[in-house]
């Protein structure tokens, strides 16, 4: 899916066919379309389908007719009852004529300029443009970090009250979704220092200032998925030891009921044996049963009684 945008004032007007100055939108395009677009402005078809593998890592091309920045941006994948945060790969390429974005789906840092909500956007300003989305893919990471946060704060409220598997999932989706960002803030922050260390992308003073924004958004979105990554990798480990410490307590509970029931097992195993009743206490006692009964109960008091001095049923 190819679409054609330009710039008029301060709207954004659709085309049906490119032109100079336009920005072109693909979102998952097919390979008429790459190649249709190959063929127009010159450019590597390999660079245009770059975008479309999920395992690109972010890069800085320079070719002849064209530059491709290539980074990775957040998302959300659904899953079948939580959200699970994932990263994709954008490329942007600054040609001679227009500037050209490449993603394998939809995404709220493009929409946002589909849309109007970003100031100061112009098409034909084909430098700033490219920064603008780079920082809009910083926001996005710190605000997908910040959701993150929220998450695992009810996951750890849930957690002090039931200590459940199901929560340890959840725990374990989330660090997932941190190793994801961090890695790929981590590759985008390479990129970045490389555009800063590039005159060409530094024109001008108010390009040159929004990179340094972007650079700096990106530093923070790593500092907080490297803290809240540590925070759930502390949390984790504690309420695993947590649910171990509950097993032993109950398997221990266990134990000591087995030992006090096994007392009286063995005393009316003893009398329920088919042998003479010559030699068996309490046999011919018209109170026999009562006697024997009442004392399986005394001995199985006496050893609950120690067991609870020895405070291990605590």
């Amino acid at each position: 899916m190819v679409h054609y945008y330009f710039s008029e004032g301060r709207s954004l007007r659709t085309l049906d066919a490119p032109t100079e100055g336009c920005w072109i939108s693909m979102i998952r395009p097919s390979e008429s379309e790459i190649l249709n677009i190959s063929q127009k402005f010159s450019i590597d078809a390999d660079d245009l389908k770059s975008a479309l593998d999920t395992d690109e890592r972010s890069r800085l091309a320079y070719e002849d007719n064209y530059t491709m920045v290539l980074v990775n941006i957040p998302t959300i994948e659904e899953d079948t009852e939580k959200e699970l945060y994932d990263t994709i790969p954008l490329s942007i390429f600054i040609a001679k004529k227009t500037i050209i974005t490449v993603c394998s789906e939809e995404s709220p840092i493009l929409r946002a300029f589909v849309d109007g909500r970003v100031r100061d956007f112009n098409t034909a300003m084909k430098s700033r443009f490219m920064m603008q989305i780079l920082y809009r893919t910083a926001s996005l990471y710190l605000q997908y970090l910040r959701n993150i946060e929220r998450q695992s704060e009810v996951l750890e409220n849930d957690l002090h009250k039931s200590t459940q598997n199901s929560a340890l999932f959840e725990l374990l989706k989330l660090e997932k979704s941190l190793v994801y960002f961090t890695t790929s803030l981590r590759s985008n922050e390479v990129v970045m220092e490389k555009l800063f260390r590039n005159e060409r992308f530094k024109k001008y003073p108010e390009d040159e200032e929004l990179l340094e924004d972007v650079i700096i958004e990106n530093k923070q979105a790593i500092e907080m998925a490297n803290i809240y990554n540590g925070i759930l990798n502390g949390m984790t480990n504690a309420f695993a030891s947590v649910i171990s410490n509950n097993l032993n307590t109950v398997m221990k509970t266990l134990a000591i009921v087995t030992i006090v029931l096994s007392i009286p097992t063995m005393i009316f195993s003893a009398y329920g044996m088919n042998v003479a009743s010559v030699g068996m206490p309490f046999a011919d006692s018209p109170f026999g049963f009562v006697i024997i009964v009442a004392t399986s109960l005394v001995l199985g008091l006496l050893v609950t009684i120690f067991f609870m001095k020895n405070k291990l049923f605590k």
